[in-house]
């Protein structure tokens, strides 16, 4: 169906480019794959996040976030902002490990879901915790507040624009469509792409595919509206600028995801796979300090858990489970460098009265990399 709907817009209009290409097949209205009833995420979905690995990994973000707080003066009202909050396990968990501390009473978490599907679920998930969760469906409709917002695999998941370097020529990527077949066609790019490009000093290299997201932008626009002071913590794979655009990464990143298997076939299966692109942090961290935030730490993934003293807390908190074989196993996902210990990276950011420095942070700091 959103072939076809897809399609008809391209014969109405003409070629499409590949960003809005990605949006609809990713959030048109019921058919899209992340605005779907059938969607699904981990085991039984198309992917899996750190958050289906252990409940430590939650346990460890409320552990931050309640530093944050904390080194806030502890406010009598705080609100955990999650974008992209997926079957709801992470704000379980979270909300599992901060129920025993001081924060819990200041807390209400606060969750943006398009999907009136998944919704239900998430609250099937968080029934316990009813009188401290909420729903939206927009940051826009949160009022200004004082508090953290929060993204675990959010960022990827924006349409992107493609772009294609050939013959001494950077061309935009569309999307068009022949004997019922997407197929893509070159464009001048609009110059709010050139103008990406020239921000972040890439020279593409002759022969070379990658992408540029400018929804970012918007996104932390949003964000600055809605936090009257406070963090934004994100979590997602990618590299800073110099590393996205290295001229060995010649593809660019996109991949699609499909029943737990990787393809780079952008046009098959619409609206039924996942169509992911690494974030360029570099862009997220200048951004943001357009809208009033500071950077306070970058850092991979297994290097600000174990800042975090994921040892402590595992023996604390899930000593019985981790004495097995498995569940080392398992954890050891969340920080290896051959896992997602290492694909993933955090970026912090604070807009507020003073900068803070935070304990995730505490072994090893990269904001010099962005």
């Amino acid at each position: 169906m959103l072939k076809q709907i897809i399609a008809e817009r391209i014969r109405r209009e003409g070629a499409i480019s590949f960003r809005d290409f990605m949006e609809m097949a990713l959030y048109y209205p019921e058919y899209g794959y992340y605005t779907s009833a059938d969607t699904e995420i981990g085991c039984r979905g198309d992917f899996y996040t750190s958050s289906h690995v252990h409940p430590v990994f939650g346990a460890l973000i409320g552990k931050q976030i309640a530093e944050m707080w904390e080194v806030m003066g502890k406010p009598d009202s705080f609100h955990i902002i999650e974008m992209g909050a997926g079957r709801g396990f992470l704000a379980h968990d979270m909300l599992s490990y901060l129920r025993e501390t001081e924060f819990f009473d200041a807390l209400t978490y606060v969750i943006v879901e398009i999907n009136p599907h998944i919704k239900k679920k998430q609250e099937e998930q968080l029934s316990g915790f009813n009188k401290k969760t909420q729903w939206v469906s927009s940051l826009t409709q949160i009022s200004p507040v004082i508090g953290c917002v929060f993204s675990n695999e959010l960022l990827d998941a924006f349409p992107v624009h493609l772009i294609s370097s050939k013959g001494g020529r950077i061309n935009e990527i569309y999307v068009n469509i022949e004997n019922d077949e997407f197929y893509e066609v070159y464009k001048e790019c609009r110059p709010e792409v050139i103008n990406y490009l020239s921000e972040f000093g890439i020279t593409l290299p002759p022969d070379y595919r990658s992408e540029v997201n400018l929804d970012i932008k918007d996104w932390l626009k949003d964000a600055a509206i809605t936090l009257r002071e406070g963090f934004i913590f994100t979590i997602d794979y990618g590299y800073p600028a110099a590393d996205y655009y290295s001229p060995s990464r010649t593809r660019g990143t996109l991949l699609c995801y499909y029943r737990h298997q990787v393809n780079d076939n952008l046009y098959q299966q619409v609206g039924e796979q996942d169509i992911s692109a690494h974030v360029n942090f570099s862009a997220v961290n200048k951004w943001g300090k357009e809208y009033g935030f500071e950077s306070v730490g970058f850092s991979s993934q297994g290097t600000f858990l174990v800042s975090l003293r994921i040892d402590e807390v595992l023996q604390e908190r899930y000593a019985a489970e981790e004495s097995s074989e498995p569940g080392r196993n398992t954890v050891s996902q969340l920080v290896s460098p051959a896992g997602l210990g290492e694909s993933h990276r955090i970026l912090i950011q604070y807009k507020g009265k003073q900068k803070h420095e935070l304990g995730g942070f505490s072994l090893r700091n990269r904001l010099n990399t962005l």
